[in-house]
């Protein structure tokens, strides 16, 4: 926004100090006036006798006042341009520092020493922006490099197909569209995962009451056919869980944490539990599955974008596009709410979300 030139802040501080320091002296002249002068007898008809009087003490004064009035004035503009300057190198440096981030470089830090004060609260308030900054901007640039790469491949999947089959006119069609089919299907559960966990990200959540146990009901029922193709056994216990969001988000969430236990689960004679409670104002959801054991330093990662764990169980008919989690874990944090992830130590994996209760 353009603004018009104005007065810089040291020189209204040195303005205020000078100010501030005539002001003081002219108060003291004039209790000196008050108080002193005007006791002295009157002298200025020249009578004789009468010494001091107040006609030789006010001129010889007022000179005097005169001239410290302008050394006052002159000493409060120096001293004043010289404090203001102290007082002002801090924010000197947090406006240097701002500029810089302003440029791209969010590797600068002030780190101003010394002791606690409001300049040294504001320094390290920014330093913690600049810190949340970097680590978001890091993040940022990450996950769109790995999503151009994942979206580059059933493209590049594509490209392949249809140049076979110009090439090779007597190839099955059939297969061709049957192929090309899986990788679109493919693609387009990725874009709407992206949409979805960058929506998360905003936090542009509708609040409405949501009853997390209806979701784990439609969820399961969606992914019934799936867990019994896999021959996965399916419960949901508990009871109602209320939470204030959006419908849309959580089932999604829901979802993709049973799909996700049902395909990272033992082949032929797995189980997956979901359970739904209210405990102490928070909604809480336990979604639990067999497996193999994962290792302690996997599961803090499973929630990063495109992070696949290797030594999960999954076939290539599911081999899902690395977001179940990640956009999980956004949900969550757009909900206010948390997730744990705890390894179970017979194998398998138990999410819980606490989300907040409705009031």
């Amino acid at each position: 926004m353009a603004r018009g030139p104005g007065l810089s802040a040291r020189l209204k501080l040195t303005l205020s100090y000078a100010g501030f320091l005539a002001v003081a002296g002219a108060l003291l002249l004039a209790v000196v006036w008050v108080f002193l002068l005007r006791y002295v007898p009157d002298n200025s008809r020249g009578l004789l006798g009468i010494s001091p009087n107040r006609y030789l003490l006010v001129h010889t004064f007022a000179p005097a006042a005169a001239v410290a009035m302008a050394f006052l004035l002159v000493f409060g503009l120096v001293g004043g341009w010289i404090l203001a300057g102290r007082m002002l190198a801090p924010l000197t440096r947090i406006t240097e520092a701002a500029r810089t981030a302003g440029r791209g470089s969010l590797s600068h830090r002030i780190r101003m020493k010394g002791r606690q004060d409001e300049f040294r609260e504001l320094s390290d308030a920014f330093d913690s922006m600049l810190d949340q900054l970097e680590a978001h901007v890091a993040e940022q640039q990450r996950f769109a490099a790995n999503a151009s790469h994942e979206l580059r491949t059933p493209l590049a999947i594509s490209r392949t197909l249809l140049d076979v089959a110009r090439k090779d006119p007597t190839r099955d069609r059939g297969e061709l569209v049957e192929r090309l089919h899986a990788v679109n299907t493919r693609a387009i559960d990725l874009t709407e995962a992206l949409l979805l966990l960058s929506r998360g990200e905003r936090g542009h959540v509708t609040r409405e009451s949501v009853d997390l146990s209806l979701l784990a009901e439609e969820a399961a029922e969606t992914l019934l056919p799936l867990a019994e193709q896999r021959r996965i056994t399916l419960d949901v216990t508990g009871g109602a869980a209320r939470t204030m969001g959006s419908e849309e988000l959580l089932l999604r969430m829901v979802t993709n944490l049973v799909q996700n236990a049902v395909v990272h689960n033992l082949p032929g004679g797995g189980t997956v539990t979901v359970h739904t409670e209210e405990c102490d104002g928070t909604s809480v959801l336990r979604v639990e599955n067999t497996g193999v054991a994962l290792p302690a330093d996997l599961v803090p990662t499973l929630t990063e974008p495109f992070r696949r764990g290797t030594e999960r169980v999954r076939t290539d008919d599911h081999a899902g596009v690395g977001l179940g989690l990640a956009l999980v874990h956004r949900i969550v944090r757009a909900h206010d709410g948390t997730l744990d992830l705890v390894p179970r130590p017979a194998g398998g994996l138990l999410v819980t979300v606490r989300l907040p209760g409705t009031p």
